[in-house]
């Protein structure tokens, strides 16, 4: 009997607490809410894989777009968990509110006090500092990875140049390679044959280089980011760097010499591996190159940038970004520039403050350890400012119209003025004050030079016919030719490249026609300049009226592009045809080109033969784009893996001939002489490359 009485009394208790329990709980109901409410716990379940965050564009102001990451807390599957989730046991892992950081920015709101000006009259009115401590950067990551391979064949065209008169020369023969020198004046390389005392002959040059660009974005919000250019081992010739070779500095005289022999591989035939690039040891430069570092600011009249970034305008004839997986050159400039415009009307303009040359500075090989150089003398520096003015119509709309059979219209001009006062005397650069330099190591230079550059795009249906037309006005007050002052010479290139393409078959089928300018110069001697100063002319108070194209504007695959390294003091004609024999809407396609490019000379006394015709020349190629790339989606970038097989050849003609009566005296002088007729050029190129 007791024992049950004490069971009752017991479960009394047990039911008592219970019913106390649950009015205080509906009490608590009652009250206001805390500013945090707690998270309820959720099943133990496997941690999905991190994916990656969504734009700066489409995430709201101060919401979280991805919980922070401890890279040493990892749950039972090995994937990372987020640090706040780290130290809860597996079953008990709290969930994630994705309104936390907005709760506390309305929070934050709520508290602080108003009617001072300091804040606006809604919670959603977000201090600077408040919006700073809750923002997420994000870092993108583009690029591409590039190896190719090149054989050039018989590139001196079949000519015999004097290799000292750099301002003759087209190509340089092979090292390797024997032959006669129009003087007579035989260079034999006599080491080939079974005995090694036979003559070398080798008009090919076989070569490969490799580059790894990365262009990591830093978007820290949706108005502001920064931008730079990375390239790893750029351009670096495959075998360049064995452990057989090395330098290190020498006097002051000779530079850098031989660092002497590696007893482990005291040959090239014993090398072993390949190290990487160093300036002044085994290379020119370092493995690692920055080439560009700029930041944009976005504000609600305009576009601020500022650092050192691409310059690009129009079809790239002057200034040309060179972002293409094939590119070898760029423009790349110091500025500051401010971009504004008109949204309804796609109206763009606005003006930069650029840095071309500052001339000395006080830099020394002590910065490594800190302080900052200097510009040591203002009337060195080489301004430049630079304005424009542009119409672009919004893609989406574009595409509309062209559906519709609409005409679209695009046009813009672009003009910079640079000029100079006194300059560095030629190869000289003072770094401090030296009384017995004369003039202190300067000259005067009196130059100044503006470039106005219209462009024009003209679009209907599937065909479109685009332009840019380019002059550079201005003059050279003093050059190390020895004009001085009083007679100045005058500035006066033009340049034009036109392209019209006019697409069918579903966009398969390109049929396209390039046409390109470039003023000549009678009063000088050759199209190229030479390697030691200015383009020898023979008139030494005449005007300067070659033009020279972008390099990274590359029409062809060995004339243009590889002799003579850009177009300059030549007009061409390139029609062209390119068909995607396989094409998906995923971005894989499987397809060829051909064109041909006739090139001539704007001033025939220019040439070597003094003749217009300078060559024909036909390029082939076939190309694969992979599917798997992540820029597959937009159809005017390449992703993913891409291949491409090329050939070329070119015809010489009578502009790159002698002039007339030399070869007939030359081989008249002796039997032995070989023969003198130009000959043909051939390039053979693979491209292998990953974009991402």
């Amino acid at each position: 009997m007791v024992k049950r009485r004490k069971a009752h009394s017991a479960l009394l208790i047990v039911f008592s607490a219970s019913v106390l329990a649950f009015w205080v709980s509906i009490a608590a109901a009652q009250e206001p809410a805390p500013a945090e409410p707690a998270r309820a716990a959720e099943p133990a379940q496997p941690a999905e894989p991190p994916t990656k965050p969504s734009p700066p564009e489409a995430a709201p102001p101060a919401a979280a777009t991805t919980p922070k990451v401890d890279a040493t807390a990892r749950d039972n599957t090995g994937t990372l968990m987020p640090s706040e989730l780290a130290t809860t046991p597996p079953g008990t892992r709290p969930a994630i509110d994705p309104t936390s950081d907005q709760q506390k920015l309305m929070n934050q709101g709520q508290e602080r006090p108003f009617g001072e000006g300091w804040l606006g009259g809604r919670s959603s009115e977000i201090y600077s500092e408040d919006w700073w401590g809750h923002t997420r950067p994000t870092i993108e990551m583009h690029g591409y990875f590039r190896t190719r391979g090149e054989l050039f064949h018989n590139f001196a065209l079949g000519r015999h140049d004097d290799p000292t008169l750099s301002s003759a020369v087209l190509w340089a023969q092979p090292l390797d390679q024997s032959y006669t020198q129009l003087s007579g004046l035989q260079r034999q390389v006599l080491l080939c044959g079974s005995d090694g005392n036979g003559t070398c002959n080798n008009k090919s040059q076989a070569t490969a280089n490799l580059r790894l660009r990365l262009n990591p974005e830093i978007h820290i919000s949706d108005n502001l980011r920064i931008l730079t250019q990375i390239d790893l081992l750029d351009n670096l010739v495959l075998g360049s760097t064995p452990n057989a070779y090395a330098m290190k500095p020498g006097s002051s005289k000779n530079g850098y010499v031989s660092a002497g022999y590696n007893a482990y591989a005291p040959l090239g035939f014993f090398s072993t591996t390949q190290g990487s690039p160093t300036a002044g040891v085994n290379s020119y430069q370092n493995a690692i190159n920055v080439q560009r570092v700029w930041a944009e600011y976005l504000t609600p009249i305009g576009q601020l940038r500022f650092g050192r970034m691409p310059d690009h305008w129009g079809l790239g004839m002057v200034a040309n970004s060179g972002d293409c997986i094939d590119c070898d050159y760029q423009s790349n400039i110091d500025r500051i520039m401010f971009v504004s415009g008109i949204k309804s009307l796609d109206l763009y303009f606005g003006g930069a403050w650029d840095f071309i040359s500052s001339g000395p500075t006080s830099a020394s090989a002590y910065d490594v350890y800190g302080g900052q150089p200097y510009n040591t003398s203002n009337l060195n520096n080489v301004n430049q400012w630079a304005a424009f003015v542009a119409k672009r119509t919004n893609p989406d709309l574009q595409r509309m119209k062209l559906a519709r059979n609409e005409v679209v219209l695009n046009a813009g001009l672009y003009t910079t003025y640079r000029s100079q006062y006194i300059d560095v005397q030629a190869g000289q650069t003072p770094i401090t004050f030296d009384s017995a330099a004369n003039n202190n190591g300067m000259e005067a230079r009196r130059a100044w030079a503006i470039t106005p550059d219209v462009w024009i795009q003209f679009l209907w249906n599937k065909l479109r016919v685009e332009a840019e037309l380019a002059t550079i006005w201005g003059s050279l007050g003093y050059s190390p030719a020895g004009t001085d002052i009083s007679d100045p010479i005058k500035l006066r290139q033009w340049g034009l490249a036109t392209q019209t393409e006019y697409r069918a078959v579903e966009d398969k089928l390109r049929v396209q026609f390039g046409f390109g300018w470039a003023s000549g110069d009678p009063n000088a001697e050759g199209l190229a300049p030479s390697s030691n100063g200015l383009q020898p002319s023979l008139s030494p108070n005449g005007s300067m009226t070659t033009f020279r194209f972008n390099p990274a504007y590359m029409v062809d695959y060995i004339f243009f592009r590889k002799i003579l390294t850009r177009v300059e003091g030549a007009y061409y004609f390139r029609p062209s045809v390119e068909y995607d024999f396989l094409r998906n809407p995923n971005g894989q396609k499987f397809g060829g080109s051909a064109a041909v490019i006739w090139s001539r000379a704007s001033e025939f006394m220019q040439t070597p033969g003094n003749k217009r015709d300078l060559g024909v020349e036909l390029d082939a190629q076939i190309y694969y784009q992979s599917k798997d790339g992540s820029l597959n989606d937009n159809p005017d970038k390449m992703g993913g893996f891409y291949a491409a097989l090329q050939y070329g050849v070119f015809f010489p003609l009578g502009g790159l001939d002698y002039l007339p009566g030399v070869q007939g005296t030359l081989t008249g002088t002796s039997p032995t002489l070989p023969s003198y007729n130009l000959s043909t050029a051939q390039t053979v190129r693979l491209i292998l490359g990953v974009l991402f």
